[in-house]
């Protein structure tokens, strides 16, 4: 990928990193990564979800007991090792409780983000962003956290394209 900076042409890489309970998102992030010629890495949780666990409407299941404590972060299975190559990471998630998983929080700490731009986009039924960006900031001090966007699960690659390139890619 170029971006302009001033005069200047500077070669730039772009991951598209997911984290995805169900195989809703991972099809977006392809398409996505598809559509922009980006890497793509799926976020991997240590201890896979089960459906029990994503029980939203049982407050003892895992993924309510980890929303509600915003400090909690599980672990991922599968680090990248050459993350200092993008400047730019989508990362893409499914909206729980307004918010992204506190597993993606775990992935953006794990590494040097100063520089770099982040820039959520979630699938969700039909919730919004909410308090997305917020949350996510803390996980990725010096980094440029874009505003976000939800999408459909069906949104197209034209479209998913057409909004990548708002941001320069």
């Amino acid at each position: 990928m170029i971006f302009r900076k001033g005069k200047v042409l500077t070669m730039s890489k772009v991951l598209v990193a997911y984290f995805s309970a169900s195989g809703v998102t991972a099809k977006l992030a392809k398409r996505l990564a598809e559509a922009i010629g980006a890497d793509l890495h799926e976020i991997q949780p240590e201890v896979p979800y089960t459906d029990a666990d994503l029980d939203w409407m049982n407050k003892k299941s895992r993924s309510s007991v980890e929303m509600n404590d915003k400090s909690f972060r599980p672990a991922v299975a599968n680090k990248m090792e050459n993350m200092e190559q993008y400047s730019v990471i989508f990362t893409a998630f499914p909206i729980w409780w307004y918010v992204a998983p506190t597993i993606v929080n775990t992935f953006l700490e794990q590494y040097e983000l100063t520089g770099k731009t982040i820039i959520p986009l979630a699938t969700s039924g039909s919730s919004g962003m909410g308090n997305t960006n917020k949350e996510l900031a803390v996980s990725c001090p010096g980094a440029e956290l874009k505003e976000g966007k939800r999408f459909p699960a069906d949104a197209s690659a034209e479209e998913l394209k057409a909004w990548a390139e708002g941001f320069g890619i």
